[in-house]
C-alpha cells in the first residue's frame, strides 16, 4: 500500500525518561488527539527507527505493547494500523479520568524501566548471552527423576504446606557444607537463607541496609540490576575506579574520607564485566576497611564453580575481618537461570531480617526444586555435573580466544579470562571514538551497558559459555563485519 505522506513523530518533547516511554506517549496522545485517526497505517518499524534514530527493537516492543493495550492492529502482509475501536471507546467520563490517573503510582526510574523492557523483550528474543550457561548440558533425566522422587515423597509425608521463610533446612544444610568443604567459610544451616537467585539476595540486603547509615559504593563497571535495586531503597551510589586488578583501594580510601558509607557491593572472584579476579592483598585491604569504617560487604559470588587455572582464591567471607561479610551466591551458573535459586550467607540477625523481608513478599520459596537441589548436592551429582561441565566451559574459553586471535589478530586484546564464562576484549583500536549503538548478535555487550555515563564503548564482553564452537566461530565473525566499520 502507497502512503500519500511519510507519518512523521518528535520524541523530544514528549514526555517519559527513556526512548521506549517518550515514543509510546506520543504514539498514545497522537491516537487519542486525533492525530493518527482510527484505521491510519502507521510507518513500519525499520523505517521508524532510522527516522528517529532509534533501535529497531524499541519501536518493535512499542507497537507489540500498543497492540495488546488494543490501540494498535497488525495486518499479515499489510503492516501496522491504528485500531478501528480504541480502548478508550464507551467509557463515560469518570471512567475515563480512572483509566488516564497517574497519581496513584511511584514512577519507575528510567533504569529500572530500560531492565523492566529488556526483560519483556526474552521471550521474542534470545536472552543476552553475557556469561550465560548452556541449558543444553543439564542433566535433564536425572532432574526429572529426581523432581518424581521428591514430589512423590512430599505428597506421602504431608510436607507441601508452608514452611521456613528462610528455605528448607535440607538445602540450607547442604549449601553452609559446601561453604564450608568447598569455601573454607565458617558456616551453620542457621546463616543460610534461601533466595530466588542472586538478584533477589541483592534486592533483600537493600532492603535490611539503611540508607539514613550512608552511601552504597559499588565498582565503576557493574551489574547495573544491582544498582537499580539499592536506588529503588533510598540509597544514593558512589563509583570506585576499577583497574587490571580490579577494585582500587585508594580510591576507595579517598571515598570513606569524604562520604559515610553503609555498605559496599564488589564481585571479587570475577569481577562483572571485566573478569578481573581481585588479588588477596587487595581482599585483606577492603576487609580491614570494613571493619575499621564498620560498612558491610555485599559479596557477590556469582560464578565461584567455574576457575579454570588453579585453585581460586577464597571469597571475602572465609577471611580474617569478615565479620561485615554478606555473601550471595547462586546455582543458576550450574544449572539453569531458570531454576531460580541462590542463597544468603551471613550472621544469624542478618538472616533473620531476610526472613522477615520474604515474608512480605514471597513467604517462603519453591520446596520442592529446594529439595531436588539439596538431593543432587548430598549425592554428588552436583559436584559431578560441575566437575564435567567445568571441562567444556574451559574448552570453550580456550576456543573463543583463539577465534578471537585468528580474526582480529592484533586488532582486538585480552586477558584471558582465569575463569567465568565470558572474555572482556579491548577493542577502543576498532572504535576509535565511533558510536555504536549495538551490536548484531546476543553474544556481545558493549562496555558502555555496564555504566549510566555517556562515554563511547572501548570493551566489549563476550560470552561464550552458551555457545558451542561453530556458534563461537559465528559470532567472532558477526563481529568482525561490524566492528569493521
Amino acid at each position: 500500500m502507497l502512503r500519500p505522506w511519510e507519518t512523521q513523530l518528535w520524541l523530544e518533547d514528549s514526555p517519559g525518561k527513556t526512548l521506549h516511554s517518550k515514543l509510546l506517549n506520543t504514539l498514545t496522545a497522537d491516537i487519542t488527539e486525533g492525530r493518527l485517526p482510527p484505521g491510519s497505517m502507521l510507518p513500519g518499524s525499520r523505517s521508524l527507527a532510522e527516522q528517529l534514530g532509534v533501535n529497531r527493537k524499541t519501536v518493535q516492543q512499542v507497537y507489540e505493547e500498543l497492540e495488546a493495550q488494543g490501540w494498535l492492529v497488525t495486518r499479515q502482509r499489510s503492516g501496522t494500523f491504528v485500531s478501528e475501536t480504541l480502548p478508550e471507546q464507551g467509557l463515560s467520563t469518570s471512567d475515563r479520568q480512572l483509566v488516564n490517573s497517574s497519581d496513584r503510582t511511584r514512577s519507575a526510574s528510567e533504569l529500572v524501566e530500560i531492565l523492566y523492557q529488556d526483560a519483556l523483550s526474552y521471550n521474542a528474543i534470545p536472552v543476552t548471552n553475557d556469561g550465560t550457561p548452556d541449558s543444553r548440558l543439564i542433566p535433564y533425566e536425572l532432574l526429572a527423576r529426581t523432581y518424581r522422587r521428591v514430589c512423590i515423597d512430599l505428597s506421602r509425608n504431608s510436607r507441601l504446606g508452608y514452611g521456613d521463610p528462610k528455605g528448607s533446612i535440607e538445602l540450607r544444610q547442604s549449601v553452609a557444607k559446601m561453604l564450608s568443604g568447598d569455601r573454607f567459610m565458617n558456616c551453620s544451616a542457621e546463616q543460610v537463607c534461601i533466595v530466588r537467585g542472586s538478584q533477589m539476595g541483592i534486592y533483600l540486603a537493600s532492603r535490611i541496609l539503611d540508607p539514613r547509615k550512608g552511601a552504597i559504593v559499588m565498582e565503576e563497571l557493574c551489574y547495573l540490576p544491582a544498582r537499580a535495586a539499592f536506588e529503588s531503597n533510598g540509597f544514593k551510589v558512589l563509583k570506585c575506579k576499577l583497574d587490571d586488578q580490579g577494585l582500587d583501594i585508594d580510591h576507595l580510601r579517598e571515598l570513606l574520607a569524604e562520604h559515610t558509607v553503609a555498605a559496599i557491593y564488589v564481585t571479587p572472584h570475577h569481577q562483572y564485566p571485566t573478569t578481573v579476579c581481585l588479588p588477596m592483598d587487595r581482599r585483606l585491604a577492603l576487609l580491614e576497611l570494613s571493619k575499621a569504617h564498620k560498612f558491610a560487604v555485599l559479596e557477590d559470588d556469582y560464578d565461584h564453580e567455574f576457575h579454570y587455572e588453579t585453585n581460586p582464591i577464597p571469597p571475602l567471607a572465609s577471611l580474617p575481618n569478615a565479620e561485615n561479610v554478606v555473601h550471595i551466591g547462586s546455582m543458576s551458573k550450574v544449572f539453569a537461570p531458570g531454576l531460580r535459586l541462590g542463597y544468603i550467607a551471613a550472621d544469624t540477625r542478618f538472616i533473620e531480617r531476610a526472613a522477615q523481608e520474604i515474608i512480605l513478599i514471597d513467604r517462603q520459596g519453591n520446596a520442592v526444586t529446594e529439595l531436588v537441589l539439596s538431593s543432587l548436592m548430598e549425592s554428588g551429582e552436583v559436584r559431578r555435573h560441575i566437575r564435567k561441565t567445568r571441562k567444556e566451559y574451559e574448552a570453550r574459553r580456550n576456543f573463543a580466544a583463539e577465534e578471537f586471535v585468528r580474526v582480529f589478530g592484533d586488532q582486538v586484546s585480552f586477558t584471558l579470562p582465569t575463569g567465568g564464562m565470558a572474555i572482556w576484549v579491548d577493542i577502543s583500536k576498532l572504535v576509535q571514538g565511533r558510536q555504536l549503538e549495538s551490536l548484531p548478535g546476543k553474544d556481545s555487550t558493549l562496555s558502555s551497558v555496564y555504566t549510566d555515563d555517556q562515554v563511547s564503548p572501548t570493551h566489549l564482553r563476550f560470552g561464550f559459555g552458551a555457545l558451542i564452537k561453530a556458534e563461537i566461530t559465528q559470532s567472532v565473525e558477526q563481529l568482525a563485519e561490524v566492528l569493521a566499520g
